[in-house]
């Protein structure tokens, strides 16, 4: 089974992760002097992380490169704390330290069920108006109501088996006219998808997809490189909708049990609002225009 691509060919993904985020923090934000001598490269030096983590140099650079396989959960909560993660970001480090643990290969991986069962299909149904879709860790669209459905403009378009949030956000050029804010769309689909590399990169369902991104989209392969794994779980978002103008929902992401991986988008506006109005003729179906000649439809 291929692994998806990375930054770099050596090391570990937890020394991958400890380098990306190791840049982007200055000596300002991490409380050293300003000024703190001439710099060839952004962020942190190793020397400094290593210091104000409470570690040697050589034990942390072992880290990085790949050396030091096992740091203690302190030490992993002291370089997180340097780095300023934030709580996903450090349990996703911690994730990985116990991944570089390991003495033995894990399970060869298997893609989870992309099927949903006839109740969440029910559950789509009685969410209406309120657009809505169940997605798969990888983004996957499995199953989805009419509102749902058309909050991505064109995807009704492609086949069944292309339909992936990612790939329409990064691969659509239509995508980038929906959304109000693209850029926060697609860091949060990167996000996603590097938190799940970081611990199961041979996930076969992961594979084909990262590297179909890495190939096609000089945006994914800039925020592939920064290792950012936060995503967004709830919030408003406004899209610029085809026939019903702008739109600004909120919406909440939801874990279902039962089916691991699988999670409920679902978007919603308060009624009486003009954004509720909206959201009812996005669930409306859409009228096909009669091409049929007049006489046609006399006889």
């Amino acid at each position: 089974m291929a692994r998806v691509q990375r930054n770099g060919g050596d090391g570990t993904e937890l020394g991958r992760f400890l380098r990306a985020h190791r840049t982007r923090v200055t000596p300002e934000e991490a409380g050293l002097p300003s000024g703190h001598g001439l710099r060839r490269t952004p962020g942190l030096r190793r020397e400094e992380l290593a210091t104000l983590a409470g570690v040697s140099i050589d034990y942390y650079t072992r880290i990085e490169r790949g050396k030091e396989t096992r740091p203690s959960p302190s030490v992993v909560d002291a370089l997180a704390r340097v780095l300023l993660l934030d709580e996903r970001e450090h349990a996703h480090l911690r994730d990985l330290a116990v991944c570089a643990a390991r003495t033995t290969a894990p399970e060869p991986a298997t893609a989870p069920t992309s099927s949903v069962g006839p109740g969440i299909e029910l559950l789509l149904e009685s969410l209406r108006p309120n657009p809505a879709v169940v997605v798969s860790r990888t983004m996957d669209l499995l199953a989805w109501n009419p509102g749902g459905l058309r909050l991505f403009v064109g995807m009704e378009q492609w086949p069944a088996e292309k339909r992936n949030v990612a790939r329409w956000v990064f691969l659509n050029p239509g995508a980038r006219t929906v959304f109000d804010h693209w850029e926060e769309q697609i860091r949060a689909c990167v996000g996603r998808l590097r938190a799940l590399a970081g611990t199961d990169p041979a996930a076969p369902d992961l594979v084909g997809l990262v590297d179909e991104l890495l190939a096609e989209s000089p945006e994914f392969v800039e925020l592939w490189e920064r290792y950012d794994v936060r995503a967004h779980t709830h919030g408003s978002k406004t899209f610029h909708l085809p026939d019903i103008g702008d739109l600004t929902l909120e919406y909440q992401s939801m874990q279902l049990e039962g089916a691991p991986g699988h999670r409920l988008v679902a978007h919603y506006a308060n009624p009486g609002t003009p954004d509720h109005d909206k959201m009812i003729l996005l669930d409306m179906p859409v009228t096909e225009p009669d091409l049929k000649p007049a006489q046609e439809k006399r006889n």
